[in-house]
């Protein structure tokens, strides 16, 4: 559900932008005590795995297809506030080096799909865990609870979009028409996003036991340091490579269900052409002919580096000792 530039006006769009910055520097200040070589690691790799699953486009319909959010499976796997800056940057390296997403809309996607799934697809998960044995502490019901908190994320981040386009969309379309086909074909899309959402996480928790945040043998952030980070980190890097370099030389063709709508009620073309269309790896190396695989495979490394690079700049700026002068003396504390 990415959505072009120009298919929301420039004040909505820098109000989304605000919004959505605001968010994330907030996520980055409340997971700033989790972030350990280990947790750095894992939230990379599920940064690689949501960027390689969201490339495996499925049909939903005749002529339609959705492909995978992933705020919620990143959420399950690395919390919340990781998870949501985790999509952020499968967000910007899709905008910027593939032309996936509008520039001037970045905000926008960034607060449907890292926000606001993110958040109302984990409450949801979390509300699932509680109704099922009335407590979080069987990890027996994860999967299933983060499948259907990932089901739901999808059709409320498409209410969303509606909303923020009743308020600065750029053509006039009857609202009623515009919620009741978004939300159609996005639960639909939801469906998918579950399915893919329970099954990983039914292996990482078989082959990783305490890695995930949803795992409740992870009581605490402490708990990592006897987990088998390592193969949770191979197992998520090995979902990617695969989804990445062969599933996505089968992804649907049709479009989107943002797409899909906006061609069915009449406003597909406000959507102007991207800024980086010209790029090399623009539409996954279609605009220069470069295998789809080749494509994902550099992206999903982009991702886990650059997830690597900015976290770990997190890390060391929390762990600076700050300098309290007095007079000429200076100590730090």
């Amino acid at each position: 559900m990415h959505v072009p530039d120009h298919m929301i006006d420039d004040p909505t769009s820098v109000a989304t932008a605000t919004v959505a910055c605001a968010t994330l520097a907030y996520a980055a200040y409340r997971s700033r005590t989790e972030l350990t070589r280990r947790t750095i690691a894992t939230t990379a790799a599920t940064g690689a795995l949501v960027f390689a699953l969201q490339m495996v486009s499925y049909p939903v319909s005749t002529g339609t297809s959705g492909h995978l959010m992933g705020g919620v499976l990143a959420a399950a796997l690395v919390g919340p506030w990781l998870g949501m800056m985790s999509v952020t940057l499968v967000l910007v390296v899709q905008a910027t080096l593939f032309a996936d997403g509008g520039i001037t809309a970045l905000g926008t996607n960034t607060l449907l799909m890292a926000v606001i799934g993110t958040a109302a697809g984990w409450a949801v998960t979390r509300g699932v865990q509680r109704a099922l044995g009335g407590r979080l502490a069987d990890t027996r019901y994860a999967p299933l609870a983060g499948g259907v908190g990932a089901l739901v994320s999808v059709p409320a981040s498409a209410l969303a979009f509606v909303a923020l386009f009743a308020f600065g969309g750029t053509a006039t379309v009857p609202l009623g028409e515009l919620t009741a086909s978004m939300r159609s074909v996005h639960a639909l899309i939801g469906l998918g996003e579950g399915l893919i959402t329970a099954l990983v996480l039914a292996l990482v928790l078989a082959v990783a036991p305490g890695v995930a945040r949803i795992d409740a043998r992870r009581q605490s952030a402490a708990a990592l340091v006897h987990a088998p980070v390592g193969r949770a980190v191979g197992a998520l890097s090995g979902i990617a490579a695969v989804s990445a370099v062969v599933l996505s030389s089968f992804a649907a063709a049709a479009p989107d269900g943002l797409e899909a709508t906006a061609a069915e009620l009449g406003f597909l073309d406000v959507a102007g052409p991207h800024a980086l269309a010209a790029l090399p790896l623009a539409d996954y190396g279609a605009t220069s002919g470069s295998p789809v695989g080749v494509a994902g495979l550099l992206g999903t490394v982009m991702v886990a580096a650059l997830s690597t690079v900015l976290l770990a700049a997190v890390r060391e700026r929390v762990a600076a000792p700050v300098t309290v002068r007095s007079g000429s003396d200076a100590r730090a504390r």
